[in-house]
């Protein structure tokens, strides 16, 4: 439940920002959907920094080693803060061109580049959270991450506010407001995790073996990650391509969808910690019996949130104050998005019980397999001409891919490794 908290709350404070930059008009929550997902992408590549070190920290936890399990963590951090530097270095001379590559209009595109290099000066602290997080999550601590998270975010939307509405600053108060809630949160992870390696007698300077170690264990997770975010760069280039009206929709859409999302990705986290931790203990039926009952719960949870997204559908358009173009495509393709809650449920817990197990192999190729079918469904959203509504049931076709192969790998014993570290 606190897992829950701390990811539902992201999403729902995102969609107050749409909502304040929504104020602004069709152009710039555009170039806001353009921006994030840019951005989003830059960041979640190393999104390993939460999953491995949550999923290597629960191991050694599960196994009776305390010490090691923080070690493990804090050379997370320290590779985190060495990313977040080249994540910075890069995106700033280069932000133009990444968002000229979703090919989204002239006004959009100075909208989007506005706001990617304000918020770029938060990719470090972004990082430093990811592994600050995935050090309490495998330490079986989701309590800390839901206060952190809702304290950061209810700082972000009174800073939006202030400097959208208030102080009159467009899209790039929103940048702003959002750049030092990052590193607001980033100050308070690294706090907590100094004061809990000094209790355990664990030092925080740099390991270098350790920052290597790190990143070598990482390198099939950032294939699985990159392999996910190619699918939503490009659904997100695609709706831009169809023009302002598509890509403003799009933003709101996918805001919303990713609500539930990630309110099931709670019980992902879930299966990291949890699995991560009986099989450090060497205890496969407690690890089976888990993934089990959470794969129930997903399951439902999909469908109450298929149901609870069908009734508030026709409320959403006006709390974006959407014109009627866009409100009208904003309710069509919530529906798909709805309709694939189900699907989803079970996709997310399986991704994270397999994280939590160490299969990054796996997980690696089942992503580039169900990329290439997302590739050839976008192919013929593109040839075609189709719509928005197209391009979300392409997005379908891959939640239905990675459920197929999710489920036939957990079906399986291969993933079922034992010990504090995965051999």
């Amino acid at each position: 439940m606190p897992a829950l908290g701390a990811l539902i709350a992201e999403p729902l404070f995102l969609l107050a920002d749409s909502a304040i930059v929504g104020r602004l008009g069709t152009t710039p929550l555009g170039g806001l959907g353009v921006a994030a997902q840019a951005l989003t992408t830059l960041v979640n590549i190393s999104i390993f920094l939460a999953y491995g070190t949550t999923a290597a920290v629960a191991r050694q936890l599960g196994a009776g080693n305390r010490q090691a399990a923080i070690r493990q963590g804090i050379d997370g951090i320290w590779l985190a803060g060495a990313i977040g530097v080249l994540v910075l270095a890069a995106g700033l001379p280069l932000a133009t061109l990444i968002v000229a590559g979703f090919g989204a209009s002239q006004a959009v595109t100075v909208q989007a580049v506005i706001y990617l290099r304000i918020s770029l000066l938060g990719a470090p602290a972004m990082l430093a959270v990811l592994a600050g997080t995935g050090i309490l999550r495998g330490l079986q601590d989701t309590r800390t991450p839901l206060v952190t998270s809702v304290m950061s975010n209810l700082l972000n939307v009174a800073l939006n506010a202030t400097f959208v509405l208030g102080l009159h600053w467009g899209i790039a108060g929103s940048a702003w407001g959002t750049v030092i809630a990052q590193n607001s949160a980033a100050v308070a992870y690294l706090t907590m995790v100094a004061i809990g390696a000094r209790r355990a007698g664990v030092g925080f300077g740099i390991d270098l073996a350790g920052v290597r170690a790190a990143a070598r264990t990482g390198g099939s997770l950032v294939i699985r990650t990159l392999a996910l975010q190619a699918v939503l760069v490009a659904a997100t280039a695609i709706a831009a391509r169809q023009g302002n009206v598509a890509i403003a929709a799009y933003q709101v859409s996918y805001r919303v969808y990713n609500v539930p999302v990630l309110a099931l990705d709670a019980i992902a986290i879930a299966g990291q910690a949890i699995t991560g931790k009986y099989l450090g203990a060497g205890d496969v039926a407690g690890a089976r019996a888990a993934t089990r009952l959470m794969i129930r719960w997903g399951a439902s949870c999909g469908v109450a949130f298929c149901v609870l997204l069908l009734a508030v559908i026709p409320l959403l358009p006006a709390l974006f104050d959407a014109t009627p173009p866009v409100a009208d495509l904003i309710t069509v393709v919530l529906t798909v998005a709805a309709v694939i809650q189900p699907v989803a449920g079970v996709v997310f817990v399986l991704d994270g019980v397999l994280i939590g197990a160490g299969d990054q192999d796996y997980l690696a190729l089942a992503g580039l397999v169900t990329c290439a079918v997302f590739a050839l469904a976008a192919v013929f959203v593109v040839v075609s001409g189709a719509g928005l509504i197209s391009l979300w049931l392409a997005i379908a076709a891959w939640l239905v891919a990675r459920f197929l192969t999710l489920t036939w790998r957990a079906h399986g014993n291969r993933w079922l490794v034992t010990g504090a570290v995965r051999a």
